[in-house]
């Protein structure tokens, strides 16, 4: 814990205040991720279109007292703070980290690479967690930032720390090297990731290399001639003071492979070091898991730990889960899966995201006991019940005999409920469905306890055609979009139709988590159900209907208003209901000639709304009909002139001011001096680019997956599905995928229209689409089995490109996507 007046002085600041000087524990970077208010430190940092500065009144009204920033305060406003101000916040929070850091000797493990970065960390993890107390970055923090806050965590309790270093241009890796420090280096497999980062390859690789400058050794695989040749020269140079440990099949690895061999789902690895053949068994096949493997094996040869006590270890090693998922429950509750780890970093991660769940009023936490090595249990856990009631949770289950035995430390406060079991197996025969009704429920397990079981309890059985909501990259696309208008431009979510298909309660809980400005939904009850699961942001119904007009006022939704009937008709419902003021979005008629006022109705709906009284108008807008097409520039321009006319004439009429949009995401790409007030994001939130001559880093957020039913072999002559349209010509093999149209997936993609992807490959459809099942040609492609994986949409298989076999366009695809097929969210 550090006083305000040594923060100022290790992060090279000027202490504008001493205030209460309370020693704080917590870093905070994030305003929405507050949990212990009076020992945070807010660090204010700036990006490219906000500062945090803007952020210091929310956190101070909730109790922070102690802030560091590079802008002047009004510290009058602020009595009981601490104030310190810095050139540059980011600097200054990787100063602290830095410092924090040399106050341990213990080892350091530093991670770098392209991919497999988080799976040897956790693979490692896994490996010594018995051995040692050992505190590393919570899932994939590896950023300028991320760095930071993992090294945060350590504390004088630890016995060996593992931390990623992730870059995406030259330049970055000085600062993550002089906080990590690491006494080792591993350098993972070296792939595409961040190529535009970098003029070329080389480049990128001797960046990384450069997390190793000061280690004691760095490992890495020397048959990789591109890495080799960087480290050698590197080394030349004196940029490189380590020793390199390397791996591979050439005569000069310290680690040399002799042989690999492969069965039934194992690989058997010989290898010779220093003249000692050994022997390593892992249960995975493919090469990404071995590189992992050796570069965890060569690690362990350093910490000089004999890697044949660890051979069970290896044989159980366990795919990491990347991701905590969000899937339906039963009797309508939630559940949060993340159920691969137990420790306090990834529990604080976890019960963030639990916290974004505004749908349900309990929240429920079920965790298993959490491995610690030469830790007092007491307070490992008393730490955890503190952080369980920092984030409201109400009920809590503890499994295994070690949290139980240490139940006393969770009656801090009579209002957490705590039930408490040995083992998974006491838990099952205890289990009541009725128990967990209506609740976000997050499942925390070490893997030895076997939570899959309990998963499978609570999660709502429906079939195996699944639609996974990448909540990462919905984020990503948000900030992409974020990152084109002006800080004073708000920004607008389209959440209608279910969310393009991908859901709404939990879409528009991570978007009003993301501090959107406004959600907009097509028809009232999709906002009833948004205000019903938690969503307190305004949201704007683009079709009111009389008979919602009762829903709309108990629900606090903002209705569209297009034309003089539909006013009338909402007038005289709020005069009955004794309504002043209520707050409503006029729209304009500009090209599109769907729905809005004339331009030569603009005076009298301003004057009429001036007379009323019983409306505030929020907003007026319009819709781009052609923002995409270049070829309708001119349109564009012709449909904004004639909104901001319109607009001025009731800026004249209304006497007080509002908002004004009619960019959408084209638009917003395009057309960047009509920001307005606001713009409205839609498709492009979801990850469709819709504008092609402008590019941007936008991600897949949606992936279709199913299953295959069955397997068939069939030979010339024999035919597939309805009508015999599907002919078989060669010896075949087909199968039958766990999808049809009342999933969503058109018929007009049978007969070998539409693929799908299956093992890497493009497998056609073979004849017509049927009900609940449709057939593909997966002759020749290598591995697929029944019960095997297919991809019908995703990065891998871009809706676009299925839209475009059915001669549509993504939204279709999007959002006619059944609701009974499974949503599992996920955020990595």
């Amino acid at each position: 814990m550090y006083t305000p007046s040594q923060l100022a002085r290790i992060v090279e600041g000027t202490l504008l205040r001493e205030g209460a000087a309370i020693p704080v524990a917590y870093l905070l970077t994030d305003s929405r991720k507050l949990v212990f208010p009076a020992q945070t430190v807010f660090f204010a940092l700036k990006g490219e279109k906000r500062n945090g500065r803007v952020f210091v009144a929310e956190l101070y009204a909730k109790g922070v007292r102690c802030f560091v920033v590079s802008d002047p305060v009004e510290m009058e406003t602020f009595p009981e703070a601490a104030f310190v101000l810095v050139k540059d916040t980011l600097r200054a929070l990787q100063l602290l980290a830095a410092h924090h850091r040399q106050q341990f000797t213990y080892p350091v493990i530093g991670i770098t690479g392209s991919n497999g970065k988080t799976i040897v960390k956790e693979w490692l993890n896994q490996l010594l967690e018995h051995r040692f107390h050992i505190v590393r970055s919570p899932r994939s923090y590896n950023s300028q930032i991320g760095v930071p806050l993992s090294l945060w965590q350590m504390g004088p309790d630890h016995e060996l720390g593992i931390f990623e270093a992730g870059i995406s241009t030259e330049g970055e890796m000085h600062r993550l090297e002089k906080m990590i420090a690491p006494d080792i280096g591993i350098l993972t497999h070296i792939g595409e990731a961040h190529d535009e980062g970098f003029p070329g390859i080389s480049e990128k690789i001797r960046e990384k290399l450069l997390l190793f400058s000061n280690t004691a050794h760095f490992i890495y695989n020397s048959d990789d001639v591109r890495v080799n040749e960087a480290a050698i020269k590197l080394k030349g140079e004196g940029k490189l003071n380590g020793m390199p440990f390397t791996w591979g099949r050439n005569n000069g690895a310290n680690l040399r492979l002799l042989e690999q061999r492969t069965e039934q789902g194992i690989t058997e690895l010989r290898a010779l070091h220093e003249g000692i053949e050994q022997k390593l068994v892992l249960p995975f096949t493919d090469n990404a898991s071995l590189e992992n493997a050796l570069s965890c094996w060569c690690a362990l040869l350093l910490l000089k730990i004999p890697v044949a006590e660890l051979l069970p270890a290896f044989l159980s090693l366990s795919t990491v889960a990347m991701r905590l998922e969000l899937k339906k429950g039963i009797l309508q509750s939630a559940i949060i899966n993340d159920s691969y780890s137990a420790d306090l970093g990834s529990l604080r991660i976890a019960l963030e995201f639990l916290s974004q769940q505004r749908q349900h009023e309990i929240k429920t936490v079920i965790l298993s006991d959490i491995p610690q090595h030469g830790l007092d249990p007491q307070r490992v856990y008393e730490a955890v019940a503190k952080e369980l009631l920092q984030h409201k949770v109400k009920r809590f289950i503890g499994i295994g005999q070690e949290i139980a035995k240490h139940k006393t430390a969770f009656s801090i406060d009579p209002s957490l409920e705590t039930i408490f079991y040995n083992d998974t197996a006491a838990f099952k025969n205890d289990f009541r469905p009725e128990a967990f009704r209506n609740q976000a429920i997050l499942l925390k397990g070490a893997r030895s306890f076997g939570f899959e079981q309990i998963s499978q309890l609570l999660e709502q059985k429906v079939h195996q055609t699944v639609l996974e909501i990448n909540l990462s990259s919905l984020a990503q696309n948000l900030r992409a979009y974020k990152s084109l208008i002006a800080p004073t431009t708000k920004l607008m979510a389209m959440v209608k139709a279910f969310s393009y298909g991908s859901g709404s309660v939990e879409i528009a809980a991570h978007l009003q988590f993301h501090q959107v400005d406004y959600l907009t939904v097509a028809y009232a009850d999709e906002g009833v159900e948004l205000r019903k699961g938690g969503i307190t942001m305004p949201i704007m119904v683009m079709n009111p209907e009389p008979a919602t007009f009762e829903s709309i006022l108990q629900y606090d939704l903002e209705p569209d208003i297009y034309s003089f009937q539909l006013l009338e008709e909402l007038e005289q419902f709020m005069r009955r209901q004794g309504v002043v003021d209520y707050p409503v979005h006029l729209e304009l008629e500009t090209g599109m000639n769907r729905l809005g006022f004339a331009l030569n109705e603009v005076k009298q709906l301003g004057e009429r709304i001036r007379q009323s009284g019983v409306f505030r108008v929020k907003a007026v807008f319009s819709h781009l009909v052609a923002s995409e097409d270049p070829q309708q520039d001119a349109f564009t321009t012709t449909q904004a002139a004639l909104f901001n006319g319109a607009v001025a004439e009731l800026d004249r009429l209304i006497p007080y001011p509002f908002l004004k949009h009619i960019s959408n995401t084209a638009g917003i790409a395009r057309h960047p001096e009509l920001q307005l007030d606001m713009v409205r994001l839609g498709i492009g939130l979801y990850g469709i680019n819709t504008t092609e001559d402008v590019s941007l880093p936008l991600q897949a957020v949606s992936t279709l997956r199913s299953t295959i039913a069955q397997l068939k072999k069939l030979h010339p002559g024999d035919t597939v599905s309805y009508g015999r349209r599907g002919q078989i010509e060669r010896e075949s093999t087909i199968a039958t995928v766990r999808i049809g149209y009342a999933d969503g997936y058109p018929r007009r993609l049978g007969n070998g229209t539409g693929k799908m992807w299956v093992n890497g490959h493009l497998a056609p459809t073979i004849g017509s689409v049927c009900m609940d099942m449709t057939m593909i040609d997966v002759t020749g492609i290598p591995g697929v089995k029944e019960g095997g994986n297919v991809v019908v949409f995703g990065p891998e298989l871009p809706v676009e490109q299925v839209a475009k076999w059915a001669g549509t366009i993504p939204y279709e695809i999007l959002t006619g996507v059944s609701q009974r097929v499974k949503r599992v969210y996920f955020e990595e």
